[in-house]
């Protein structure tokens, strides 16, 4: 499924934006206390999620491709793609975690000022695993060549 695996550097842009914007439409709609605001922050938040299910499953495939060429001798370190992928996971499951939660406090109009405070902490944090995801992803791109055409040609 190296189809696949080639999608991820294109499909994995799509994520990060999506949650770094709704972090900060999180924290624009929380403190100009606009309601449009925190309806976009919602909105990004669900895209963000269903779009890293497609980044982590192309990332599963990459993670498969990146260890046939392990097997044929590249150098790329098998620990360094564990803490990408670890990452990305945490990063997906917590930004799942905050959908369920958020549409469930949104449901039972409990979605007041004190969870909406709440939730900015919650973003920022899920931000901070973000960025871990993408340091180690770039790492493997920048520093190991993994996903790039010189890699991919060697036979």
């Amino acid at each position: 499924m190296e189809f696949l695996a080639g999608l991820h550097p294109k499909v994995i842009h799509f994520p990060i934006v999506c949650f770094i914007l709704y972090t900060l439409f999180e924290i624009a709609g929380t403190v100009l206390d606009k309601k449009n605001i925190s309806t976009a922050a919602y909105i990004l938040l669900v895209i963000g999620v269903f779009s890293s299910v497609a980044a982590v499953l192309t990332g599963n495939q990459a993670h498969e491709v990146a260890l046939k060429l392990f097997e044929k001798g590249i150098n790329i370190p098998k620990d360094l793609i564990d803490e990408h992928e670890q990452y990305a996971t945490i990063t997906l499951w917590y930004f799942f975690f905050l959908m369920v939660l958020r549409t469930v406090l949104i449901i039972k109009k409990r979605f007041t000022k004190t969870y909406q405070y709440g939730f900015i902490i919650l973003s920022i944090l899920g931000c901070y695993f973000l960025y871990e995801a993408g340091d180690y992803g770039g790492k493997l791109v920048y520093k190991y060549g993994v996903g790039t055409e010189i890699i991919k040609n060697v036979k």
